[in-house]
């Protein structure tokens, strides 16, 4: 059957169960975790997710305007469907979504251990990008016993 991309909106208990298969699932802190997760899968612009028959094997979320700008929010892959192209068709099907390449430049915060794949994509790190950040961050890992 192959694997199926489709905009569609996940529960926050999917999302969290998807994060506990993916190194995402260590991105987020810990307070108010199940809250946050909620209103992330309600607002975000695009939810791009990647399915193997039921089993969701990749979700894209992202921030856009549909004229300029694109902020991937969170780009995971369960671990065991890694190094199979999920990760760039989720950017790539995303980009043509919020407008294409040509229109739509796209940003994203990456974890140093991914940077090799998104400049293997073409993108470049960027000194221009200004932070204000007063949250309370307690770091844990989704589906850890000691997390959530």
């Amino acid at each position: 059957m192959g694997i199926e991309y489709k905009e569609e909106r996940l529960t926050a208990e999917e999302y969290i169960e998807f994060l506990s298969r993916t190194d995402l699932g260590s991105q987020y802190p810990k307070e108010r975790f199940e809250q946050r997760i909620q209103k992330l899968v309600k607002n975000v612009s695009i939810s791009l997710v990647a399915r193997d028959g039921k089993k969701i094997a990749g979700v894209l979320f992202a921030l856009t305007d549909f004229c300029y700008w694109l902020y991937v929010t969170d780009l995971g892959v369960d671990r065991d469907y890694e190094r199979q192209g999920i990760g760039t068709a989720l950017i790539k099907k995303t980009h043509e979504i919020a407008g294409g390449e040509k229109d739509i430049a796209l940003y994203l915060v990456a974890n140093e251990n991914a940077v090799p794949f998104y400049q293997k994509l073409g993108m470049t790190k960027s000194t221009e990008v200004m932070e204000y950040n007063h949250i309370e961050w307690t770091d844990f890992t989704v589906g850890d016993d000691k997390g959530i």
